[in-house]
């Protein structure tokens, strides 16, 4: 355990330094993301009422999450690929777990700032009356989880090519075609369904009913769903990386 927390900090260091140039920008993007997607569509909804206002609110920290773990993560991966920094990164004697632990732990802290972004904007664009749950920092660790865990599975396993296009695509969906800034209601009833068997719709009840908690309390099926997503994610990421080691 003491090699691998070793390993664990080193990497955490060296991932660190190979982002250090593009961290303000990466930040700086974060947090634009997460403020600007309050902003922009509290202008197609001027006289949104309590239920869409937080509907908007909680649908912009979770497509923040989701722009750092299925989109910025994956086009990183991407560009190492094909610099042949990715080669070098397999090739170093440290778990594989570790390496996987230290991404995860790195895209996590960059999401931060989106997210008090999201939040304090959203606070004082909607008024809004929070009642947080103590979930709520798990809550947002495992949506991270599953994002860098399926981001990261799409990027190892594909080409750079690919998984630059499936990033994509992702924030696409998410955007205008996933129940997150909107109730699953109001989608056709067979894109309903197929979002059943998605994380996206669980990341935004998670936040949404953590940030403010329903009289029924905090849902445990959507928490669930996420560490599935997480573990499975991680896994298929971890089998790349020790089958092409």
């Amino acid at each position: 355990m003491r090699g691998w927390l070793r390993s664990y900090a080193l990497l955490v260091r060296w991932t660190l330094l190979r982002l250090w140039s593009a961290l303000p920008l990466l930040v700086g993007i974060q947090t634009l993301i997460g403020a600007g997607i309050v902003v922009g569509f509290s202008f197609l909804v001027p006289q949104a009422d309590a239920a869409t206002a937080l509907y908007l609110s909680t649908g912009a920290l979770t497509i923040s999450l989701i722009t750092v773990g299925m989109i910025a993560a994956p086009q990183v991966v991407a560009q190492q690929k094909m610099s042949g920094t990715f080669d070098h990164q397999r090739a170093l004697p440290v778990p594989r777990l570790a390496m996987l632990a230290a991404d995860a732990s790195v895209w996590i802290a960059l999401a931060l700032p989106g997210l008090a972004a999201s939040l304090g904007v959203a606070a004082l664009r909607f008024d809004l009356a929070l009642r947080l749950s103590p979930l709520l920092g798990p809550a947002l660790v495992l949506v991270c989880l599953a994002s860098v865990g399926i981001g990261y599975g799409i990027a190892y396993a594909t080409k750079p090519e690919v998984a630059v296009v499936l990033s994509q695509l992702i924030l696409f969906v998410a955007l205008m075609f996933a129940p997150i800034n909107y109730p699953a209601e109001r989608l056709p009833r067979w894109l309903a369904d197929v979002h059943d068997w998605l994380p996206f719709t669980y990341m935004a009840q998670v936040v949404r009913e953590t940030i403010n908690v329903p009289a029924t309390g905090v849902a445990p099926l959507p928490f669930v769903v996420l560490a599935v997503w997480s573990v499975v994610g991680l896994a298929v990421t971890h089998r790349v990386m020790t089958r092409r080691a």
